[in-house]
């Protein structure tokens, strides 16, 4: 029942398609009924190609869309509006993918928010003590930490954020930044080698502090989300899927370094506040060193899904989402009532649908043309039914 409601109120608030993603309303009906656990004909796909049925001959411009010129360029917003579009006019989304301009600042970007500097490098942005030892903060600068509404990075964000929203109307998605985890944002403020150190002389400050940066954390989601609800009803963030009510993609990529033990004592109860506190929440699952932590989140009943990314040293040898390395770890995830979200390689997708035979799956990927991509959702279709 509270499923229908979800979609009758998507129905009513936005009941065109986009310029970009003529589909659109029956996309967010799809993403809408994952998020619920409803059953499907099929698993969810997302499926990024050249815009027109056969495709291009040229080197695939449309993968190569560069998210960083935000960060590059913080204060002229307008830039990296005009270099997405310009990728959305050559590309076409299909299945459950659509247009997500989100406000890329920095994979953790509250800590800036809190005052550590910022480091923009090739293809990443380094916050604070993650890049640089002089900038580590001592307890008791942190013991009172605050939010100000008037730091450079959060008005920055902001003004983005609403920019993004003036030019988004009928045309694309906006996302939320990219807050950080509670856990990653206290390793940019302490430095992760300090904070491993905390972890087993100062768990109490530990606890004070996320306690602190949970609220904080919270206080710049929603007034996020009031500003892109003014266009755009529902929420989207980095990982390109749509709610149509408050979701984020929760993370502690810190983790990977902690035993169960500590996990479920310093990460655990604030992963756990943040579920209770949003609408719809997913736990991005980094590398084989938080798989010790799998259990401990599977039993939280608020987590909706999971996703797993194997890291760059499982993938480069082969063993990316598509692998049967990990399929016992989608049976798992699944069996626990959870959604799972897996980027792949397109030649996987019908392999992995087939095993798991699951519409609780969101898969991410791929193809060289629109045509190509309309039978890879076509296929997923008959092969869940035999």
């Amino acid at each position: 029942m509270l499923a229908w409601v979800y979609h009758i109120k998507v129905q009513i608030q936005c009941s065109s398609g986009l310029r970009y993603k003529d589909d659109w309303d029956e996309a967010k009906k799809r993403m809408a009924a994952w998020w619920e656990g409803e059953t499907a004909e099929r698993p969810l796909i997302q499926v990024l190609t050249p815009r027109g049925p056969e495709g291009g001959s040229e080197q695939l411009p449309w993968l190569g869309f560069d998210n960083w010129d935000l960060a590059r360029h913080p204060d002229e917003p307008d830039m990296a509006i005009d270099e997405f579009e310009r990728w959305c006019s050559q590309t076409h989304f299909g299945g459950e993918a659509y247009p997500n301009f989100w406000v890329n600042l920095g994979a953790g970007v509250m800590g800036a928010y809190l005052g550590a500097e910022v480091k923009f490098k090739a293809d990443t942005v380094w916050f604070g003590a993650q890049w640089d030892e002089r900038f580590v903060r001592n307890w008791g600068s942190l013991a009172n930490v605050e939010f100000n509404e008037n730091e450079v990075w959060w008005r920055r964000t902001v003004s983005a954020t609403r920019r993004a929203i003036e030019r988004c109307r009928g045309n694309f998605i906006v996302g939320v930044t990219d807050l950080g985890g509670i856990g990653d944002i206290i390793a940019s403020l302490r430095g992760p080698k300090n904070l491993l150190i905390d972890c087993h002389l100062r768990p109490d400050d530990i606890k004070s502090l996320s306690e602190r940066l949970v609220e904080i954390w919270h206080v710049c989601y929603d007034r996020l989300f009031d500003i892109i609800g003014r266009s755009n009803p529902g929420s989207s963030a980095w990982m390109g899927i749509w709610s149509p009510l408050k979701w984020y993609p929760l993370q502690c990529d810190f983790a990977a370094m902690l035993s169960p033990r500590k996990f479920d004592d310093l990460v655990l109860p604030y992963l756990k506040e943040q579920c209770q506190r949003l609408d719809h929440a997913l736990y991005h699952l980094d590398g084989p060193g938080q798989l010790c932590h799998l259990n401990s989140l599977l039993r939280v009943d608020e987590l909706r899904a999971i996703q797993w990314v194997p890291g760059a040293g499982e993938e480069l040898q082969g063993y990316h989402c598509g692998s049967e390395k990990w399929l016992s770890l989608y049976e798992k995830i699944l069996a626990a009532g959870k959604g799972l979200v897996l980027a792949l390689p397109p030649a996987y997708v019908e392999p992995v649908t087939q095993k798991l035979r699951s519409s609780k799956v969101l898969f991410q990927t791929t193809a060289s043309s629109q045509t190509e991509a309309d039978a890879l959702l076509k296929r997923s279709s008959q092969l869940m039914r035999h």
